[in-house]
């Protein structure tokens, strides 16, 4: 066997060639890059004369057996109904964390709150006004409502630091309750031919987990068991699946096992009777029990919640949302089909939601927030509320998603995804442009 000087050399090692990629997963805009990265690597093998195996491979059947019972899907299916679960889970963690992270001020919440609401209903009667309020087509209202939090927070990070901080945290606050809006869109709006009995079994398994959870039994597997089980029930409820990610994440214990009070005393205790046993053979067992008792100490004064958003961001930000773009913006772009998207109502109101009405609708609500009593942030002004509308008009993901549940039709989908696609870049050039323009000198955002 190794001895250890080998083993800490061979980490140190693995540890240089790792530290690049460490970095860039650091980088708060590395997500967005990645998102972007597979979404153009969609679009040129979509567009390539390799284009049949592009569609061959999201075709390709993935199958899951139980004795009797058979999941016989496309990958199409395991990433956007499977897969993006997570993505939904981890919303879901990141709404109970937010709620129970810190206490605000009723100003400072009205004001994230009122810009979401405006910016969903603008985009969303825009839609309306040039896809009708009556047929097929109208189906797709609830995709320009959403605000993709990866691309915002990295096209704010590429704008530089003189972004004030407040705008940031606005911005994300926004993104937050712009997912809960989507969220009841999605399960109010787009669930099909519900089953009630499916649903009833769903809440039995929810409510299973919640008593669980109140027992303070936190075994994971156990969960993760009743989360497949639930799923089950809801993909047979035709409540799409996502809805239960949420569900689940919102029941994730928030507070640590243990108190804080103390943590630290017995840290100190524990390193010390670690320092006091030697390097010798003998007593390697005694530094082994004391060391998983440390692992243990520090597991339990961290909160289920907080680790799992911490186990899951990087599974979710680089690898689930990744195949999620690149299963779903792989689309032809002919000179026939933009033609067609040119004057199609649904892509030309998806376009015209996302950039033109959230910006407006974010704006208008954020000055009616502030004649209720709400506060803009420090160093921010009304062009630059007008900047952060604009970088809210990037849907990217969540719009594609909702896209996909709205359309059967692959010529409306094909449209609105289009949509959402050109949307989303001229909201990010047209974002970054504006906070460029608006923060260039430290002041100006606050005119």
């Amino acid at each position: 066997m190794a001895d250890h000087a080998t083993l800490r050399t061979r980490r140190e090692r693995v540890g240089q060639l790792m530290s690049p990629v460490s970095q860039f997963m650091a980088l708060e805009s590395a997500s967005g890059i990645v998102l972007l990265a597979a979404a153009v690597l969609a679009l040129a093998w979509a567009n390539s004369p390799w284009a049949s195996s592009y569609h061959a491979l999201l075709d390709q059947h993935l199958s899951v057996s139980l004795g009797a019972w058979r999941l016989d899907e496309p990958v199409h299916f395991w990433v956007n109904d499977v897969l993006m679960v997570l993505f939904f889970f981890l919303v879901g963690l990141e709404i109970k964390r937010e709620g129970w992270a810190s206490s605000p001020s009723r100003g400072r919440v009205l004001l994230p709150v009122m810009g979401a609401v405006g910016g969903m209903a603008a985009p969303a009667l825009i839609f309306l006004a040039l896809a009708g309020s009556g047929g097929v087509a109208s189906r797709g209202w609830g995709i320009p409502v959403a605000t993709d939090i990866a691309f915002a927070v990295g096209v704010l990070t590429l704008a530089g630091s003189r972004v004030p901080f407040g705008l940031r945290v606005t911005l994300l606050a926004l993104a937050i309750v712009d997912d809960i809006g989507g969220i009841i869109i999605i399960a109010a709006f787009y669930a099909t031919h519900v089953q009630a009995w499916a649903l009833a079994a769903v809440g039995i398994v929810l409510a299973v987990c919640y008593l669980l959870r109140q027992s303070g039994l936190w075994y994971l597997p156990i969960y993760v068991v009743l989360g497949i089980l639930g799923w089950l029930f809801m993909h047979a409820s035709g409540v799409h699946g996502t809805i239960l990610g949420v569900a689940l994440g919102l029941l994730a214990p928030w507070r640590p096992w243990q108190p804080v009070s103390g943590f630290v005393e017995r840290m100190h205790e524990l390193t010390g009777r670690f320092d006091a046993v030697d390097d010798s053979p003998e007593t390697e067992e005694d530094q082994v029990t004391i060391a998983l008792e440390l692992s243990h100490q520090a597991r339990d004064h961290v909160s289920p919640l907080d680790r799992l958003m911490h186990d899951l961001q990087p599974i979710v930000s680089f690898v689930i949302a990744p195949l999620f773009a690149f299963a779903n913006a792989g689309i032809p772009v002919d000179p026939a089909t933009l033609a067609g998207a040119v004057v199609s109502p649904v892509s030309i109101g998806v376009f015209l939601g996302l950039v033109v009405g959230k910006p407006l609708g974010i704006l208008a609500m954020c000055w009616l927030a502030v004649r209720l009593g709400a506060t803009l942030p420090e160093g921010v002004g009304w062009a630059g509320v007008l900047a952060m509308g604009a970088v809210a008009g990037i849907g990217f993901t969540v719009a594609l998603f909702v896209a996909g549940l709205s359309y059967a039709d692959a010529a409306l989908l094909t449209d609105a995804k289009l949509g959402v696609i050109f949307a989303s870049l001229a909201s990010g050039a047209l974002g970054y442009l504006a906070l460029r323009v608006v923060f260039r000198g430290g002041e100006a955002g606050r005119a």
